[in-house]
């Protein structure tokens, strides 16, 4: 018989074949049943409730209008978070305790029926805990490498960017150049005029250096130039 696997344990044949109809036709490919655990209370129990473990879920079985019809409630492993059982004087109140919602409790299940089913489950979470660990290890996603940014030499123009957004810094002195003349030829003599003249046209070419190289601003280059020209 196909059911003889299931009632090792001092099951109901007729109770157990009814179920195994039932859960039959809700097997997934590759799913299986394990187990199946009857209520047995101390008076006589017609339509007893009922727990069985497949190889990938648990099913709470319960018989409604006289075992014409039947309720189950079913979680996957991922869903369980765990299993318990009190042993009682008749028999022993098994507890299904799911991540979300009420726990589910039957009692009158035999005590030997209810260790194996708590041994069954807890070996079930334990190895879907241990899939669902390795698969996020597998999914986990590689934190990136660090970038490496090479340091380079700032530009002159880079040092002091000039936005309409940003206070403009203190003006940078323009530092004073001179340059000793050299001594007129013998039989020539250099005027006053001329020798100023020069100074002032070095002092000039100094200030628009500065200011290509963007060392100073525009205002500050027409300010300084505005005041060596007013020498002329």
């Amino acid at each position: 018989m196909i059911v003889d696997k299931y009632i090792q344990d001092g099951q109901d044949v007729k109770v157990v074949e009814k179920l195994v109809d039932k859960l039959q036709d809700m097997m997934t490919p590759g799913e299986q049943i394990d187990y199946i655990a009857l209520q047995k209370k101390p008076a006589v129990t017609i339509l007893p409730d009922s727990i069985a473990v497949s190889s990938k879920r648990i099913f709470l079985c319960e018989f409604t209008k006289l075992g014409l019809a039947t309720n189950f409630e079913i979680f996957s492993w991922k869903d369980i978070k765990d299993i318990a059982f009190k042993e009682e004087i008749f028999g022993s109140k098994v507890t299904v305790i799911p991540l979300t919602g009420e726990n589910l409790s039957i009692d009158y299940i035999p005590k030997i029926q209810a260790r194996k089913l708590y041994q069954l489950i807890k070996g079930a979470l334990e190895t879907n805990k241990k899939e669902e660990t390795k698969i996020e290890r597998i999914t986990e996603i590689p934190k990136p490498a660090p970038v490496i940014i090479e340091e380079q030499e700032e530009r002159p123009s880079d040092s002091h960017p000039i936005s309409e957004y940003t206070t403009p810094a203190e003006p940078t002195p323009v530092p004073s150049y001179t340059t000793a003349p050299l001594p007129p030829p013998l039989n020539e003599q250099a005027t006053p005029v001329e020798e100023a003249d020069d100074e002032i046209t070095l002092k000039l070419k100094k200030l628009k250096s500065l200011f290509d190289k963007q060392l100073i601003t525009q205002a500050e280059y027409e300010n300084k130039k505005n005041e060596l020209l007013s020498q002329l």
